[in-house]
């Protein structure tokens, strides 16, 4: 993957407004005007944001990364659970697909559903318009491969879909919105459980306790009882897992993430009758950091004034409850990335 040196813009008043925070729980004191100051004496970095979400505005979004892969690329979204309708649609990703030639992909879920079979998750795919616009491939389809983890506190190994071998470059597309069990689903969720096998992903739930569906809500580490407010060992497990999933495709020509905040229902996109969202739309955000990628969608969705017709108050709530920041937080831990960043607005 080639990398351009791109001049790096004066930051907007408005980019700056996005970064003065109530956040989620995060364990920072630092106002925006203090991490701007500092951020010459620190590793920052840069995460690129655009208000309004379009197919045009992914694309400029995507391209201000300045990365050119050469190899085949896999775009990982969330296919959305049947009957739900808040994953990002095929008419919005579509340009951007195309744009690289890319190939959708995903792995089979480790609950019952509908996309927790090959010929059902495909036939899911299908209805929601994504085979229309490009190849798609269940990269779990035809086996399971493990990967290393650097973090070995909760899971030993990550075990990702066999097709995750078959592409040189990754764009994590992913639809920021609330989650269940983790609070909140960001590029962080969709690199670690939305790349994990079936069975990786029973073992990243469980914290490393089983790889069987059907024990993964019982099997759990020694004192922990899945509580949503004590959530930290799968949060911890999901991190290092994402972590594995970002260093395998570094070690061939890259990946990128993008995070797009519209839709943002308290519940995940793996559930069939999500709630409606009350928030309105925040934009997109893109970086080579995940963390700080997921950690400026959190300070913007957190930090947002709640205004009829537009309240925050349930994601932020959903988050907070289940301790959903924790992930960022583990991430810079581990050395996955920083959330430390600066704001550069794209017109």
């Amino acid at each position: 993957m080639k990398f351009s040196h791109l001049f790096l813009p004066t930051l907007t008043l408005s980019a700056l407004t996005l970064l003065t925070l109530a956040s989620c729980g995060v364990n920072s004191s630092k106002t925006a005007r203090q991490e701007f100051a500092q951020a010459a004496q620190k590793d920052t970095a840069v995460v690129y944001f655009i208000k309004e979400i379009t197919p045009e505005n992914l694309v400029k979004l995507y391209d201000a990364l300045g990365v050119t892969p050469q190899g085949k690329v896999a775009v990982k979204i969330s296919t959305g659970e049947a009957g739900g309708h808040n994953y990002l649609k095929p008419e919005l990703i579509g340009g951007l697909v195309s744009k690289v030639n890319g190939t959708i992909v995903e792995c089979n879920t480790a609950y019952p559903g509908k996309r927790m079979t090959t010929e059902s998750h495909l036939k899911v795919i299908e209805e929601h318009g994504f085979t229309a616009i490009a190849s798609v491939e269940i990269m779990d389809a035809e086996g399971e491969i493990k990967i290393p983890v650097v973090d070995s506190t909760w899971i030993k190994y990550d075990k990702v879909g066999a097709g995750v071998a078959n592409y040189d470059f990754m764009i994590d597309l992913a639809h920021f919105k609330g989650h269940g069990m983790g609070g909140f689903g960001g590029v962080l969720k969709n690199l670690s459980i939305g790349v994990a096998s079936a069975s990786g992903k029973a073992y990243i739930h469980s914290a490393g306790t089983t790889q069987s569906k059907a024990l993964m809500w019982t099997h759990l580490p020694k004192g922990w009882t899945k509580k949503p407010e004590n959530n930290d060992p799968f949060i911890e497990a999901m991190a290092a897992a994402a972590q594995a999933v970002h260093n395998f495709y570094n070690a061939k020509e890259g990946i990128v993430y993008i995070n797009v905040m519209n839709n943002l229902s308290v519940d995940c996109d793996c559930v069939p009758h999500p709630a409606e969202p009350l928030m309105l739309d925040r934009g997109m955000m893109a970086s080579l950091d995940p963390v700080a990628g997921d950690k400026a969608c959190l300070d913007v969705v957190c930090g947002s004034v709640a205004s009829e017709g537009d309240d925050n108050g349930p994601l932020t709530e959903r988050i907070n409850s289940r301790h959903g920041t924790h992930i960022v937080e583990y991430g810079e831990k581990i050395g996955l990335g920083t959330m430390t960043y600066k704001i550069i607005e794209i017109e």
